[in-house]
């Protein structure tokens, strides 16, 4: 699981480093959002831990983690200061283009290619 260079964390994480240990552990931490990009989507989504943990997941993990937050109103406000600092840096509220500017490897257009069996 990546995680984007210059990871958001909402005002009430606590202790980020031990939430990420636990992500990259599949380990459940209920109430628990992350902000993802999803490349089979080329897009920002929020997602619950509870579903990162789930066995596809596993096996197919979001392209990079952008953003950790407690509870879903927080990953709100950390999408809010996501496009706020894409409109000041870029002028247009592209939230992949501008991630991407600082982090390109980890926002490829390109789906990741996974084995068929």
């Amino acid at each position: 699981m990546k995680f984007y260079k210059n990871l958001y964390i909402g005002d009430t994480v606590k202790k980020p480093e031990r939430l990420i240990r636990k992500l990259r552990r599949h380990k459940i931490k209920p109430g628990f959002f992350v902000i993802a990009y999803m490349r089979d989507t080329a897009r920002l989504e929020i997602c619950s831990s509870v579903l990162l943990a789930q066995w596809y997941y596993k096996d197919n993990p979001p392209g990079c983690i952008v953003g950790l937050a407690n509870g879903r109103e927080e990953a709100l406000s950390l999408i809010e200061r996501i496009a706020g600092d894409a409109l000041a840096a870029t002028g247009k509220v592209s939230l992949v283009e501008y991630l991407a500017q600082t982090d390109p490897e980890s926002f490829s257009a390109q789906p990741r290619k996974t084995a068929m069996v």
